[in-house]
């Protein structure tokens, strides 16, 4: 079963959680906390919003945590930087990258066919002005102010592209900050942008129904 949480029930939980002594693990990678049961077995998922920090530097007066959000696909991608619950800037970015007749982006197409046409040589150089205008919007960012986490959902065929750009990325494909968004993206706009913004201050609560007991005694409900 799931439920969403807000970030106030969220900090309840927890709370519950430290004050028992009921054995939680952390995941910092994925940002959520895992309770297993008295055999080990992983039993409860609690995924965390991103305005909260990591457990380990939770306090009870703790800092708005400054994340961006990085949502790209073929053509299309939005970029944001967030400082709590509040988007603080945010920029879309659109190309010319997928071929009209086949709905294929030039990415792909360059791996079976190559890039002889005229097209195809317009497509790959908008692919790589493409990621040169998204580095430029994240360097800004990160010049600017400190980021805490990156919230990521990219393809992984376009990911060389990211990190292999002229515009050097900020950040390296291994950084630990990186928080890979565990949901499906749709084409990136700014309402899409906007609605992981919202998912992203949430939490998801993931469970057995048979465990509903412990459920409600960490939530109230």
């Amino acid at each position: 079963m799931t439920r969403y949480l807000s970030e106030e029930q969220t900090l309840k939980a927890i709370e519950v959680l430290q004050k028992e002594g009921i054995p939680f693990y952390y995941d910092y990678e994925k940002h959520r906390i895992i309770i297993n049961d008295q055999n080990g077995q992983e039993i409860i998922y609690l995924r965390l919003p991103l305005t909260i920090p990591p457990i380990q530097d939770l306090t009870e007066f703790y800092d708005p945590v400054h994340y961006v959000i990085l949502l790209i696909q073929s053509g299309s991608s939005a970029v944001a930087f967030c400082e709590g619950d509040e988007m603080i800037d945010h920029k879309v970015f659109k190309s010319y990258m997928v071929r009209k007749k086949q709905g294929k982006s030039q990415v792909k197409y360059l791996k079976t066919k190559g890039k002889s046409r005229a097209g195809s040589r317009v497509r790959l150089a908008n692919t790589l002005d493409f990621f040169e205008n998204i580095n430029e919007r994240l360097q800004d960012h990160f010049e600017d102010y400190t980021v805490d986490r990156i919230a990521l959902s990219c393809s992984k065929t376009l990911i060389p592209y990211l990190f292999n750009s002229k515009v050097p990325c900020p950040f390296d494909k291994k950084d630990e900050r990186i928080y890979k968004i565990p949901r499906h993206i749709p084409t990136p706009g700014y309402d899409i942008l906007v609605e992981t913004h919202g998912y992203l201050q949430q939490s998801e609560l993931m469970y057995y129904e048979e465990n509903h007991h412990l459920i409600s005694h960490l939530t109230g409900f």
